[in-house]
């Protein structure tokens, strides 16, 4: 068994990032807009802030009520589209629920929508077309190419079907020639198509519920799950220790999956610029 170190993949990628930074003769804006007082999504807010203040991005953290408008707010990504000086934006979720999130994502220009959850951006993913990804299945796919694992003609099953994880993974691994089957909370006799995977993907935030009656002996194994315990301490939705023994490949939680998605966040903010400076319509 071999660890699958998002740490680091994560430092390439920044190392690589920097280089392409060094080339360009201004510094980069990345925009967050956080909804209320969310004690987790103000964890995750530092966390973007620390990777963007050590590529040099200028970071906004716009902080709004809870009780904002629909109106007043996606006036406000209006402004944030306009200015030439941002070249990022990201909602953080989860939003209040007097707002529409599928409103408010697409209110963000295609070509700003560094989170890759607009519909221009989903459907330009599904036909292949060069965009803007979701972080995490974006940083998955990284991983796996820094540890030479190819995917091409596997078979590989995701468990969770979430717009931000399952389906654009499914559909970037279908666009590298992989043959993919995507499992939700419907699916029926789970553990017999998940022992048939030679990458097994798990997204659906369950404290240990993959063991080794899911696993294949030799799989690749992603668990992408964070769940805090009642210690305290972290663990993923991969029982670790009971698989182990049997996976060639596997994600630690933490230092898997979690230290990709801020990394690649980075990466997006710098291809929203180049997608900018390249459409020759923007």
């Amino acid at each position: 068994m071999k660890l699958l170190n998002g740490k680091e993949v994560k430092e390439k990628v920044l190392a690589d990032l920097k280089e392409k930074l060094g080339k360009i003769n201004r510094q980069l804006g990345l925009v967050v807009i956080q909804i209320g007082d969310d004690a987790a999504s103000s964890v995750y807010v530092k966390q973007k802030q620390k990777m963007a203040m050590e590529l040099g991005y200028n970071f906004q953290h716009l902080k709004f009520d809870s009780n904002i408008s629909q109106a007043d707010l996606l006036n406000e990504i209006s402004k944030l589209n306009n200015d030439d000086l941002v070249d990022g934006i990201l909602i953080q979720m989860p939003i209040p629920k007097h707002l529409d999130s599928k409103i408010v994502q697409n209110a963000i220009c295609y070509y700003k929508d560094v989170d890759g959850l607009t519909d221009i951006n989903i459907g330009r993913l599904v036909h292949n077309v060069d965009s803007l990804v979701p972080c995490t299945p974006k940083g998955i796919m990284r991983m796996l190419e820094y540890y030479n694992i190819d995917v091409v003609g596997k078979h590989v099953v995701i468990v969770g079907r979430s717009d931000l994880v399952g389906k654009p993974l499914a559909n970037l691994m279908i666009n590298k020639n992989a043959t993919v089957t995507l499992c939700h909370s419907m699916t029926k006799d789970l553990n017999k198509i998940t022992k048939k995977a030679d990458i097994l993907v798990i997204a659906i935030g369950k404290e240990k519920f993959i063991g080794r009656d899911f696993v294949k002996k030799g799989a690749v194994v992603i668990d992408v799950g964070i769940n805090r315990k009642a210690d305290g301490s972290l663990c993923g939705d991969v029982d670790f220790d009971d698989v182990k023994d049997i996976v060639s490949y596997i994600t630690p939680v933490p230092c898997g999956v979690g230290p990709m998605t801020v990394a690649l966040l980075g990466e997006n903010t710098y291809k929203a610029y180049r997608l900018r400076c390249d459409d020759k319509n923007l």
